[in-house]
């Protein structure tokens, strides 16, 4: 893959994870700049998920730790725990939401 490739992908994946959210109707801020998202809650505190285009990775930061993912067969999975993408950036919002949330 190439760095085109990479960037356009991630754009899809982060397309995906804000849809989700405003779909959800959960009470999250949702910010893209440059190649950072950030999610911001209730009481402040935030996830950020970036892009890392040397190693085409997109990494996650929130309140339990940083997860980096690799593209592995056509999903992103976390090279600690093998959780996927979605399931993780959404299990993630559940931890700081302190509740479920329902998307698809």
């Amino acid at each position: 893959m190439n760095d085109t490739e990479f960037h356009q992908i991630v754009d899809a994946q982060l397309q995906q994870i804000e849809e989700a959210i405003d779909n959800s109707g959960a009470d999250i801020d949702c910010e893209i700049s440059g190649n950072v998202m950030t999610l911001e809650f209730d009481d402040r505190s935030q996830i950020i998920i970036n892009r890392q285009e040397p190693m085409h990775e997109i990494w996650l930061a929130s309140k339990t730790g940083g997860y980096h993912f690799k593209l592995i067969d056509k999903e992103w999975i976390c090279s600690k725990s093998g959780v996927e993408f979605h399931a993780m950036v959404k299990r993630e919002c559940e931890n700081q939401c302190q509740e479920e949330i329902d998307w698809q």
